[in-house]
């Protein structure tokens, strides 16, 4: 009886183990780097985050104008104005190259948050299209194959033709 029980535990077994061995799973791959950039939407945020950076450009050269137009002043009236005004003079340039470092950053930091919050819809729009082509193909798996991305692919489906015609791409 207890050889029986034993025989049939390690019958189950090993039904469970080959039923998981012979279900393999379905994997496709899609390059999204040459995906994302024909979206229709990411010319539009592209323009949207050129603009901004354009106004930031423009606000950073009138500063460092300012910057420079102080300091040649200052350079040249140095010598004969008093060392009560030349501190002050520097203390002023010294301020406004730390206004000129923070605009800078604070500039790059609100172009980064743009770019992301214009892009994140884009994302998740191709993130659904490829889930909705993989479900209909029967992949279990999709694998990003953008260079460098760490895939290499030996075999399998290119997801591409059929995400585009989802996303009603050409």
């Amino acid at each position: 009886m207890r050889k029986l029980k034993s025989l049939v535990i390690a019958a189950v077994l090993f039904l469970g183990v080959s039923t998981t061995v012979s279900a393999q799973s379905k994997v496709g791959y899609i390059n999204l780097s040459e995906l994302i950039p024909q979206m229709p939407e990411v010319n539009a945020a592209n323009e949207q985050i050129k603009k901004l950076e354009e106004g930031f450009t423009k606000d950073l050269t009138a500063l460092v104008t300012e910057f420079r137009t102080k300091a040649d002043k200052y350079n040249n009236e140095a010598a004969t104005a008093g060392d009560a005004l030349n501190e002050t003079r520097g203390k002023e340039l010294q301020s406004l190259q730390e206004r000129i470092e923070t605009f800078q950053q604070t500039a790059q930091q609100e172009l980064q948050k743009k770019e992301f919050d214009l892009k994140s819809p884009i994302l998740e729009k191709a993130r659904v299209a490829i889930q909705k082509v993989a479900k209909a193909k029967g992949y279990n798996i999709v694998l990003d194959s953008t260079v460098g991305g760490g895939v290499l692919m030996a075999e399998g489906a290119d997801l591409m033709q059929d995400v585009k015609t989802e996303l009603k791409l050409k």
